[in-house]
């Protein structure tokens, strides 16, 4: 049984008969390059976090906020940015996204105290979505012969990106200091203005809309909450009442929002598209590996780093551990390419679900091999060769079953998931790292037994992932299309009257 398409509209049509770009493999490079760039922000200041207190002259948890803070402008960002492209324009949004990264890392490289680094990485999260508004504007402007490619390509920039930030910015942290990431940052940023304007072509939207500011806000608010509750909950405590507060207070926000948004003539995200079963289905799969992959990034290099005095250590440094992580996020690179030939030949449905597998295969390598660096290695590069496949399908499918006119939006929501997946992944992890400890002298560790505990989790919700792929009805592959559709097999038409 085939899926139904969703019914297209002048819009649709409009959108199709506009020109390509001219030079669509330098529209695909600038778009791909600013969204690793971008993309980058997600883990620029992991490997210094220990020393923040210090540099900021905070506490730890005030500290932790300069993570958490380019999470929540993320979340908040990518839907809203998807759903201005497609109401404004996707190249605008694009420009001020680029341009928003650069005031964003020129404020945290000349501050020195917590209040402006926030700031400045509140808007490296908000620069982010620029990533969901690349991946739904290059379809549009590239034939049809490279679109898989190209999707693929930036899609897996989300990953590639917070993968290659780790040893990057682990090395110029050890051979220089911490302004000096968000100095490069700026650098990058700079450069991605430049590009952008200079190579990304401008397309009038097809129909003319207001965006739902009151959407907009209700948005923000419920989200930021529920994150905050989540990322925040095993410092506050999972029963205090800030976190019950934040939790319960923004799944109420969401819940009146989705309310209002379903009685909105032109809703800052179209619930009833989102539910149709093929996007429902992917964005819920996309939180799941969206999980995984967190999980992988912030439990392999502390098992890495872990002391060589303790059974299990490997006692790498945080440059060595960033290293040995690399390779998986070339890997995700690499497969970009490879996973457009299987959207073209088996579909979004069997390639995602292929690819939920794989990574699920890369914990369960992990689970059983962690006595040398090189076994985890390995098992980072399955699970994010297993990334690379899924991120490239994920958006292939929420596009095919969401208007063109509102792609951007549904990219976004489909982006914010995957964020989402990764905020959960860094609370469930946190927990089971300090519910399994030993100790180790006057210090306590994780033992070794919660390092296992949390591939096996990973492993779970890639499978998960995938099971969930599979109730996705079947739809024609493009061959299948295009060999149905050939004139070798298309019926004659009937003579005219």
């Amino acid at each position: 049984m085939t899926a139904a398409s969703p019914t297209r509209t002048a819009n649709d049509d409009a959108t199709d008969a506009l020109p390509r770009a001219k030079h669509p493999a330098i529209a695909v490079g600038v778009l791909g390059f600013s969204s690793l760039c971008a993309a980058l922000m997600q883990s620029l200041v992991i490997p210094i976090q220990p020393e923040l207190p210090r540099i900021l002259e905070t506490s730890p948890s005030n500290a932790a906020w300069v993570v958490t803070a380019t999470l929540l402008g993320g979340a908040v960002a990518m839907p809203v940015a998807g759903r201005l492209a497609d109401i404004k324009g996707k190249k605008p949004v694009l420009v001020v996204s680029a341009i928003i990264l650069l005031l964003g890392s020129l404020l945290c490289a000349l501050s020195t105290t917590l209040l402006p680094v926030l700031i400045g990485r509140v808007l490296q999260g908000i620069a982010m979505g620029y990533i969901p508004v690349a991946i739904s504007y290059v379809g549009e402007l590239v034939p049809p012969r490279m679109k898989n490619a190209s999707v693929a390509g930036i899609s897996a920039t989300l990953g590639v990106g917070g993968a290659l930030g780790l040893p990057l910015a682990a090395w110029i942290a050890e051979e220089f200091n911490w302004q000096a990431l968000f100095a490069l940052s700026a650098v990058l940023a700079a450069v991605m203005v430049a590009l952008t304007i200079a190579c990304i072509p401008h397309r009038s939207p097809t129909r003319t809309a207001q965006l739902d500011v009151v959407g907009a806000i209700g948005f923000a608010i419920g989200v930021v909450a529920v994150l905050v509750g989540v990322s925040k909950g095993n410092d506050w405590g999972w029963a205090s009442p800030a976190t019950l507060a934040s939790i319960i207070g923004g799944a109420i926000v969401l819940v009146v929002w989705g309310a209002y948004e379903l009685r909105h003539s032109e809703p800052l995200v179209d619930l009833r598209a989102t539910a149709r079963r093929p996007v429902l289905l992917t964005n819920i799969a996309a939180l799941l590996i969206g999980f995984g992959m967190m999980a992988q990034s912030i439990v392999v290099p502390q098992l890495l780093e872990t002391p060589a005095s303790i059974d299990y250590g490997l006692g790498q440094t945080m440059l060595e551990a960033g290293l040995w992580m690399a390779p998986g996020g070339l890997m995700m690179l690499a497969f970009s390419p490879i996973s457009s030939r299987m959207l073209t030949r088996l579909g979004g449905r069997t390639t995602l679900a292929i690819g939920a597998t794989v990574h699920g295969g890369g914990y369960v390598f992990a689970f059983f091999l962690t006595s040398a660096p090189w076994q985890l290695m390995v098992a980072s590069c399955i699970a994010c060769a297993g990334v690379g496949i899924g991120y490239a399908a994920m958006p292939t499918l929420v596009m095919q079953n969401s208007p063109s006119s509102e792609a951007g939006a549904a990219v976004g929501v489909n982006s914010l998931m995957r964020s989402m997946g990764t905020t959960v992944a860094g609370a469930v992890m946190a927990i089971v790292l300090t519910s399994q400890t030993m100790p180790v002298g006057n210090a306590v560790v994780p033992a070794e037994s919660a390092f296992t505990t949390c591939f096996a989790i990973g492993a779970a919700a890639a499978l998960a992932g995938a099971a969930i792929v599979l109730c996705i009805r079947r739809q024609k592959t493009p061959d299948a299309v295009a060999k149905a559709t050939s004139p070798e097999t298309e019926p004659a038409p009937a003579p005219a009257d």
